[in-house]
């Protein structure tokens, strides 16, 4: 996600200090940057895409002016890269200035409010709402901090955000809601950024704000209040030891550990996706005579569990096909009345876009899912949706797949409605779930990380290993494996269930390693057999499934219990345990997960 940094002296200028802070965000990948200071009562700003370096010797950002500043790194979820969406985003009297990380869902009807009252817009960001109602507020006779207040009790989803007024150049106004927001105290200097690697190199003295603080924050001084009641509070004052290394990681050991443990924030994100291009995504797939969902590695397995969701949920066939196989199988068949589904995580992924682009040719209607706003793929479709995931750093794919299965929820979810196959009372339910599954996954990470821990030290000694589901859980199934087989190198085998007695039953010996993805859904009473099945060839069973669940449990060797969801929900939280259990075998090999061998975050070549 994007980067704020913000940066207040008694004497001397910032913008150094505010470029070197940016520096330390680039972990978190951005299309554009700027920095926005007051001089001499009035705003400096200098904006525009590309990387850092790059801005810097074209524009020579360093070399503003100014005791006080705040800066971003923007990765674009509303408008594409340019430098008129690059933030900082000014008020109309260009005063006030706004560097936010975050979604607003109700941004384009503050939007319309504004736009009444004359309000200028020179931007396609969500953001620009925000300098333009304080301006409203200031308008009033309200002082900073007053209108930011006013401001943030108006705002829905997540942001955090740094204000600087030219006509209080002596304060940063920070506020959040679900973004991280930290506050770093050094002599004559407090800093303030979406986390702690933009200040580490300044002071270990920090304060972290919590959901719905607002903040004042001076040379010298910061100050607290809650949004909602406008009364202070204390927050405690942190001495972190972290080195600039792990300051970029979060406080953890990897990359990939941290993303693994962002998916509950990356979740609310995803549920956040503004309605309107959900709709327009429902309406090409409604349309549609054929469906495809196509995509290659972990976005095939999102895939996989897409068809169920559709079929389940709202009674429509779609097909998932490897992207380097579409051609070959279906090449001939494709025609105007076909509607491609294309899930990509980077918008890039080569055996994607040739499938892309045959399809078109051929008058089919493209339609896509990925992470990437600019990327190739939401340039050639005709409508897509942003996961909101952020940039995700480590090769193999976590928060990156389970936002995918949330935006493919969101989905069949309208799809459900619009073709009214099933019932209010189904689609409700499932609403709800959707709404849990965000605190659902905070549970899942913290029941299953030290038993997965535990457990890989034992799974980090095996030659090979089944994983075994039914129905969606065959997906989840997938995923484990593939995550396995990335990180820690060990031949793995997914197999539906119900398949392994036509084959693959054969490998099985005294001791072999089986996990089965057991969730308490339909199939469950089948899966009992097929765990028997194993146990009574002398498999060592594996089995991750429903908290209370103990007939299960008794068959197994070893047992995770989680909490339980709707069954088309399933595999957001089963695979949690499994990313871990990748993770952690990688770790005990003695392997880097974040770079594992042979591997690219991005195939572009066929």
């Amino acid at each position: 996600m994007c980067g704020i940094t913000g940066c207040i002296i008694k004497q001397g200028n910032v913008a150094n200090t505010l470029y070197n802070s940016l520096k330390r965000l680039e972990y978190r990948g951005y299309d554009s940057a700027g920095i926005s200071t007051i001089y001499q009562g009035r705003l400096l700003v200098k904006k525009d895409t590309g990387k850092i370096d790059e801005i810097n010797s074209r524009l020579n950002l360093q070399d503003l002016l100014g005791n006080i500043g705040i800066a971003h790194t923007r990765w674009a979820t509303h408008g594409a890269p340019s430098q008129v969406n690059a933030h900082p985003h000014l008020d109309c009297t260009e005063s006030v200035a706004v560097v936010h990380n975050g979604v607003l869902e109700n941004f384009l009807e503050l939007k319309q409010e504004l736009e009444a009252r004359k309000h200028i817009f020179s931007s396609k960001t969500d953001t620009e709402v925000i300098p333009h109602l304080i301006e409203e507020y200031l308008k009033m006779g309200k002082n900073l901090a007053e209108a930011v207040l006013e401001t943030a009790r108006k705002l829905r989803g997540s942001y955090a955000i740094a204000v600087i007024y030219a006509g209080e150049p002596d304060k940063i106004i920070v506020a959040r809601n679900e973004s991280p927001l930290v506050i770093g105290l050094a002599k004559d200097m407090n800093l303030v950024a979406s986390d702690v690697a933009a200040l580490i190199e300044y002071t270990n003295k920090v304060v972290f704000l919590e959901n719905g603080d607002m903040a004042t924050v001076t040379s010298d001084t910061f100050r607290v209040i809650r949004i909602d009641t406008g009364i202070p509070v204390e927050r405690k004052i942190f001495e972190l030891n972290w080195t600039v290394e792990m300051a970029t990681k979060g406080g953890y050991p990897h990359y990939m550990l941290k993303e693994i443990f962002d998916q509950p924030n990356v979740l609310r994100e995803a549920l956040r996706i503004q309605e309107k291009y959900l709709d327009l995504l429902t309406e090409f797939l409604d349309r549609g005579k054929d469906i495809f969902l196509i995509a290659a590695g972990t976005s095939h397995n999102a895939c996989i569990v897409g068809s169920y969701m559709f079929s389940k949920l709202a009674r429509l066939s779609a097909y998932p096909v490897i992207a380097s196989e579409f051609i070959e199988n279906y090449g001939s068949s494709i025609g105007i009345d076909t509607v491609i589904l294309a899930l990509s995580q980077s918008g890039e992924t080569a055996d994607v876009l040739t499938s892309l682009d045959y399809a078109r040719y051929r008058a089919a209607t493209i339609i896509g899912v990925t992470n990437v706003l600019g990327s190739t793929l939401t340039r050639i479709a005709r409508a897509y949706v942003l996961q909101n995931a952020g940039p995700e750093i480590g090769v193999a794919a976590t928060k990156t797949f389970t936002s995918q299965l949330m935006v493919l929820a969101l989905l069949a979810l309208r799809l459900a409605r619009k073709r009214g196959k099933v019932s209010q009372y189904e689609i409700d339910e499932f609403q709800d779930e959707l709404r849990r599954i965000p605190q659902l996954v905070q549970k899942t990470l913290e029941i299953s990380n030290e038993p997965i821990k535990k457990l890989s030290k034992e799974v980090a000694r095996f030659s090979s290993m089944f994983f075994l589901g039914r129905g969606i859980s065959y997906a989840t199934a997938l995923e484990a494996r593939l995550k396995i087989m990335e990180l820690s190198y060990i031949p793995s085998i997914a197999y539906p269930a119900g398949e392994s007695k036509h084959g693959p039953i054969s490998v099985i010996e005294e001791g072999y390693p089986v996990f089965f993805i057991a969730p308490n859904d339909e199939t469950r009473k089948h899966l009992i057999g097929n765990i028997m099945e194993m146990k009574a060839r002398g498999a060592k069973i594996f089995c991750v499934g429903a908290e209370g669940d103990e007939e299960i449990k008794r068959l197994s060797d070893w047992y995770l219990g989680l909490l339980t969801t709707h069954p088309l929900l399933s595999p957001i939280v089963y695979v949690i345990p499994f990313q871990l259990l990748a993770y952690y075998t990688s770790i005990e090999r003695g392997y880097d997960p974040d770079k594992p061998r042979n591997l690219a975050k991005s195939v572009t070549v066929l």
